[in-house]
């Protein structure tokens, strides 16, 4: 699956999708915050818009409102991990602080908004009015723990101790085969 969304990434259609999106100067702000782990916010909601506009498309639902809202859906533009004075945690008001900052700038359909708003269902209690609301949110999570794993993969990887222990296990199979 990792490899066609790498061809989706490449696809005039999808890049025609959000092309006014990722052009846009407050977008390209989004690089500037990390999401999860070493992934920007920018990569994160990209990775999000390929994936939502490939299973929205075989699914015959509004893909182009469903990715235009996975490139904006964690528009939000503040380091998360920082304390500040907002208003409530992350998790339950980035999405309606998300579509504000959106709304500013892109007009914005109702499932595109939705979509923005609700994507962190059911963390934010209200039901998702849409299909491609309920997409963009369980893409999310899968975005979010691809991350996690493409993290920890490399990291385990690079540990000294592991690449050890893959020489050894590989000396004790090529013995074992004798």
């Amino acid at each position: 699956m990792k490899q066609k969304i790498e061809f989706i990434k490449e696809n005039d259609e999808f890049k025609s999708i959000i092309k006014e999106i990722i052009e846009n100067e407050k977008v390209q702000e989004m690089h500037n915050y990390r999401q999860h782990y070493t992934t920007s916010c920018y990569e994160h909601c990209y990775n999000a818009a390929a994936y939502c506009y490939l299973i929205c498309k075989k699914l015959n639902l509004d893909y182009k409102s469903c990715t235009r809202a996975a490139m904006l859906h964690d528009f939000f533009l503040y380091d998360w991990r920082e304390k500040t004075d907002r208003h409530g945690l992350h998790a339950f008001t980035h999405g309606k602080c998300a579509c504000k900052n959106a709304s500013e700038i892109f007009d914005l359909n109702d499932i595109e908004k939705d979509c923005i708003t609700n994507h962190m269902w059911p963390v934010t209690i209200k039901l998702p009015k849409y299909k491609e609301t309920y997409i963009l949110t369980l893409v999310d999570k899968h975005c979010a723990m691809q991350e996690f794993f493409d993290y920890y993969i490399h990291a385990l990887k690079n540990k000294r101790v592991f690449r050890y222990a893959y020489v050894f296990i590989g000396l004790l199979i090529l013995k074992n085969h004798k």
